[in-house]
């Protein structure tokens, strides 16, 4: 996957998807390197807000 193509991905994963590579992610994944990682950061730091902290919350536990 490029750079454009993982940047379409993030920016349309729901928070839960986002949270689940968040957490499940192997190390060295290039989604959370470099410039592409600020920006998965940055996307999922906005997502959490939008939802709102419990679907936040509930998205956490539903993902474990």
């Amino acid at each position: 996957m490029n750079e454009i193509e993982m940047r379409e991905w993030i920016d349309n994963a729901s928070y839960e998807s986002l949270l689940h590579k968040w957490r499940y992610g192997l190390a060295g994944d290039p989604f959370f390197k470099g410039d592409i990682g600020k920006y998965y950061s940055k996307k999922m730091a906005e997502m959490k807000e939008k939802v709102g902290h419990d679907a936040a919350v509930s998205a956490s536990k539903l993902i474990g």
